[in-house]
């Protein structure tokens, strides 16, 4: 699991400054900015995490994301959330869990009078958590991760709170779907790279044409069961080709 990285938080007993429509306006002037720039998924919903704390009523916050069934938190606030995905992480049920699975904004007004998870309730309670509100990171590709946000107060998240949450939440499943299309076509402009450089190796040692020496490549992808960029990569580092 990826470590969370740190960001902005405001401390439980800090009172929470209310913003003018003017304020929150510009504040996600500020946050389309900060995703365009922003480097990669995890700088991302960084910036997802710490304009959180400033827009909304929320204590904590954190990302979770979803890839290839796997999960990950890129982004945390503060150790309470990391607790809490960790242990959710586990194979336990609660809201954030529901939240990913169902496609769809969950709710816990109070974890002591909520009953749907008495287990994650207590666990929460533990921490310090009196709200929850989950809301799913969806694109067309379907659910990539929810934003998870925590406060100590009983019924934190109001109308609007749950607004400006799911405004929120487009915005970051855009940039993160973005995000990693970007990754993933570095990763494929390298592999390529790394491709090509074993290709002239083999074709310099062994005087192959370049069509005869991907062969050799692909060949002993499969018959390793390795990835192509992985069987490159040892070649090139090596100058030996895998056993």
């Amino acid at each position: 699991m990826d470590e969370p990285s740190g960001g902005a938080h405001r401390r439980p007993d800090q009172p929470r400054v209310e913003l003018t429509a003017a304020e929150r306006a510009d504040l996600f002037a500020q946050l389309a900015v900060s995703l365009h720039d922003s480097g990669g998924v995890e700088e991302t919903v960084q910036a997802v995490v710490d304009f959180a704390l400033q827009a909304l009523r929320c204590s904590h916050a954190g990302v979770a994301l979803s890839r290839a069934g796997k999960p990950e938190v890129p982004a945390a606030t503060d150790p309470v959330v990391e607790e809490i995905f960790l242990w959710l992480m586990a194979g336990r049920e609660g809201p954030l869990v529901v939240s990913m699975r169902e496609h769809t904004t969950v709710l816990v007004r109070d974890t002591e009078l909520d009953d749907r998870w008495p287990d994650w309730a207590s666990k929460v309670r533990s921490l310090g958590v009196r709200s929850v509100l989950d809301v799913p990171l969806t694109t067309a590709a379907g659910t990539v991760g929810v934003l998870g946000l925590y406060s100590v107060k009983p019924d934190a998240f109001d109308a609007d709170d749950q607004a400006i949450a799911q405004i929120l939440a487009r915005h970051a499943s855009v940039a993160v779907a973005t995000a990693r299309k970007e990754e993933t076509l570095a990763l494929a402009i390298d592999a390529r790279k790394l491709v090509g450089q074993a290709m002239g190796i083999l074709m310099e040692r062994y005087q192959l044409d370049e069509a005869r020496a991907f062969e050799v490549l692909k060949r002993y992808s499969q018959d390793t069961n390795t990835k192509l960029r992985d069987v490159a990569q040892q070649l090139i580092e090596t100058r030996k080709l895998p056993h």
